[in-house]
């Protein structure tokens, strides 16, 4: 394996991984890749030697293609890492082999010609309140001044970390409170231990009550948006925090966007202001 590391370096870069037959839908990512191999994020239970049949894709960008792989390497997972296993793509399968290359080489031009002027992770694992979120970013980004605005989603706090490790890298998070696997709680956490996330804004929007608003506050969080959430309120958050740009150093301030005042009924007159100046029995000049 180390020959084939020299051989064919390995590039980051994130490839939706699922598994043909298998009786699980759990679909994995990669974290890099080369010409002979790829690594996956994953908590499958492999052996090395294993023979495995993966379908590889490259969403809104390339189709998906199937190749049979060999597992060389186990890494467990840990408190700092996620599990996952080295693959490579055996000698004998000399058609998958390209298939790979080829699939490498435009997964990263395809990135690169697309790359667009910000990215956001939405992290959520109800997929209809994530597609209503993302259609509202992608339709609205262009009216509050963010055009070629890109929205990644990951269904939970495990998946969204994984992406933030990968390319291409991602300006923004916008996190649920309660998911399975790892919650906003830990997914904030994490981005503010972490070095090379630290300053990344995070948004978290939930119905959660006064605790957990506080809690996500200590954590880290730049804001924090009350459920139900008006989708304007969400796109002018975003932009405020995008063309602010990272502040290091920058105290994280939780935040939960005002409410609108209540219009006046119809018949009833809305009260006019008292000057101040004018006593009572006085009539103002």
């Amino acid at each position: 394996m180390s020959t084939e590391k020299r051989a064919h370096p390995r590039f980051p870069l994130i490839l939706a991984v699922d598994y043909p037959g298998a009786a699980s839908t759990v679909r994995d990512y990669t974290e890099n890749l080369s010409a002979g191999g790829l690594f996956i994020r994953t908590e499958r239970e492999f052996e090395v030697g294993d023979r495995v049949a993966l379908l590889l894709s490259f969403p809104d960008l390339l189709e998906p293609e199937v190749l049979e792989v060999e597992v060389v390497r186990l890494r467990p997972g840990s408190s700092s890492q996620t599990p996952g296993v080295a693959v490579w793509v055996p000698p004998d399968r000399v058609d998958d082999r390209r298939r790979l290359e080829q699939l490498s080489a435009a997964a990263a031009a395809a990135a690169e010609a697309k790359q667009p002027a910000y990215r956001v992770l939405l992290v959520e694992d109800n997929s209809l309140v994530a597609a209503m979120y993302a259609s509202a970013l992608r339709r609205l980004a262009a009216t509050e001044g963010l055009g070629g605005l890109a929205v990644d989603v990951a269904v939970d706090g495990n998946e969204a970390y994984a992406r933030l490790l990968a390319q291409p890298p991602v300006d923004l998070v916008i996190t649920d409170v309660y998911m399975p696997v790892m919650s906003g709680f830990a997914l904030v956490e994490r981005i503010r231990a972490e070095p090379r996330l630290r300053h990344l804004p995070v948004i978290v929007i939930s119905s959660a009550g006064e605790e957990e608003r506080q809690k996500v506050s200590r954590l880290g969080a730049n804001f924090f948006l009350q459920k139900p959430v008006k989708y304007q309120d969400i796109v002018t958050t975003v932009r405020t925090l995008l063309l602010a740009g990272p502040q290091p150093g920058a105290p994280m301030v939780t935040r939960q966007v005002p409410r609108p005042e209540p219009k006046p009924q119809m018949g009833i007159p809305t009260p006019r202001p008292v000057d101040p100046s004018v006593g009572r029995g006085q009539k103002k000049e």
